[in-house]
């Protein structure tokens, strides 16, 4: 597919503006004409659900903490009383969280399939929550914690049972140390979850990536296997990315309006 080039700036509906943007339908367009189109989500989406991304300044989960003290897996590993001081407030903090618009509006596209899937960075749930079935989780989830020893899994409205008097989880079956099945620093990614994830983004001839710096890897490398394929990239997300100059398109809207505003355009 060849993708003609776009408007590569700013996107926002403006006071009094009736109907979608420009921009937007630009984007049904590209979408419309994809064969094969993919979507790869970072923090940002979730914004509206009312969880911090992680390096806005002031408000971003990184403001005010230094990940590599809390959310290492050498912390796990050596101090446990100190990762689940950070971690079980999280998990309270992100079990009530609902899906916004913009989760919903992705779900909408695959319903019609005009997306494979969603490639996402967040443990949240919120993409499986708001109905979309093929999810690809590459940091994992908070959906379940599991033993180190005996294999023993926990869902998140189990995890809280388990928590001794020093605050650490600990396995109700062996007595082992349990862990959320997510991504920590200084662990490698699933396997099986990259290579999914690698398949659609190779496949694909529309990756349009919503929320995200692309400045994490690998994942940050999924859109450029796109690009080496022939494919094009659309990018909604507020802030530069390294990707800017290879955009079909750049918008720069809340991430939950533009994709309200996209499925508005496509019907």
């Amino acid at each position: 597919m060849s993708i003609d080039s776009g408007h590569i700036g700013p996107s926002a509906v403006g006071v009094g503006q009736i109907g979608p943007s420009r921009d937007t339908l630009r984007l049904a367009e590209l979408l419309e004409g994809a064969s094969s189109a993919v979507v790869l989500t970072g923090a940002g989406v979730s914004v509206p659900s009312g969880i911090p991304d992680f390096r806005t300044p002031e408000t971003g989960l990184w403001a005010k903490v230094d990940p590599m003290e809390v959310a290492h897996i050498s912390v796990f590993e050596r101090d446990p009383e100190r990762f689940w001081s950070y971690y079980r407030p999280r998990f309270q903090a992100l079990g009530d969280k609902e899906p916004n618009r913009a989760h919903e509006a992705l779900a909408e596209l695959e319903r019609r399939g005009l997306i494979e899937g969603v490639i996402t960075q967040n443990i949240d749930r919120l993409h499986r929550a708001a109905g979309s079935e093929n999810v690809i989780e590459v940091h994992g989830s908070i959906e379940t914690s599991s033993c180190l020893e005996c294999g023993a899994a926990y869902d998140l409205e189990e995890i809280d049972g388990i928590f001794d008097r020093r605050g650490v989880a600990i396995c109700s079956i062996c007595g082992g140390p349990v862990k959320p099945d997510v991504v920590l620093f200084g662990e490698l990614l699933p396997e099986e979850a990259m290579a999914r994830a690698t398949e659609l983004a190779v496949g694909a001839d529309l990756m349009l990536c919503v929320g995200s710096s692309l400045v994490v890897h690998p994942v940050a490398g999924l859109p450029q296997l796109t690009l080496e394929r022939g494919g094009g990239i659309a990018i909604l997300t507020k802030g530069e990315t390294p990707y800017d100059p290879d955009a079909e398109l750049k918008l720069e809207g809340e991430v939950d309006a533009e994709l309200s505003g996209l499925v508005d355009a496509l019907s």
